[in-house]
């Protein structure tokens, strides 16, 4: 999919439409619970020792296209927010 660098959209900080800059970000890993948290030593509680995982191994190969994470930059004031992303298999910026 072809995507314009930049887009007339509104601008929350303006509270009006605005040009923006539009540019990518990388998807980070999968987001994983704090160390300290309460759960994450409940997890480690349940795995120590001899016995298996304690629930089923997610199966298959997950989804066939990723979300895209596009942030836009008001021209004007220089506030940066983020847009809905939508699922692409190619993701180009013209």
């Amino acid at each position: 999919m072809k995507y314009p660098k930049t887009v007339r959209t509104f601008c929350p900080k303006c509270k009006k439409h605005q040009e923006h800059s539009v540019k990518q970000n990388k998807k980070r890993g999968r987001s994983t619970a704090h160390p300290a948290s309460q759960s994450a030593k409940r997890f480690e509680r349940k795995i120590r020792g001899y016995r298996g995982f304690p629930r089923p191994q997610p199966s298959g190969d997950g989804k066939p296209t990723k979300k895209v994470d596009l942030r836009l930059v008001c021209k004007v004031c220089g506030k940066m927010h983020t847009k809905v992303g939508f699922r692409a298999k190619k993701f180009e910026l013209v």
